[in-house]
């Protein structure tokens, strides 16, 4: 099993930055994939991000693409997740996301919240 904890949410105010990361443990050699997922107040979870461990090929849903950035440190078995111009419509909890053939491994979540 793989343990994931995120850390770096906060409040910002809208325009501002963030950066949150996500520390990957246990059993990290067995997945392929990391993403970042989303879900606000009322809302379905929603994916934001995602980037594939060995050749760092990432994807973007298309509200963040230009804005967030997501990067790894294989060494470090690290994530993160590098948002700017940030929205109010970008707040709500994020998680980070691992995952392995036939298994999906989520974090707890970090809070994320983008004033006006």
């Amino acid at each position: 099993q793989v343990q994931l904890v995120e850390s770096g949410g906060g409040l910002v105010q809208a325009g501002g930055s963030l950066r949150l990361s996500c520390a990957a443990s246990g059993r990290t050699f067995s997945y392929y994939l990391m993403a970042w997922f989303r879900q606000a107040p009322g809302k379905e979870r929603e994916f934001v991000a995602n980037i594939a461990w060995n050749s760092g090929d990432t994807y973007y849903t298309d509200s963040v693409k230009g804005r967030f950035t997501i990067s790894r440190d294989n060494a470090k078995n690290m994530v993160y997740l590098q948002m700017n111009s940030l929205k109010p419509e970008d707040t709500g909890v994020y998680y980070c996301v691992a995952d392995s053939v036939g298994t999906r491994d989520w974090g707890q979540g970090t809070q994320v919240t983008v004033s006006s």
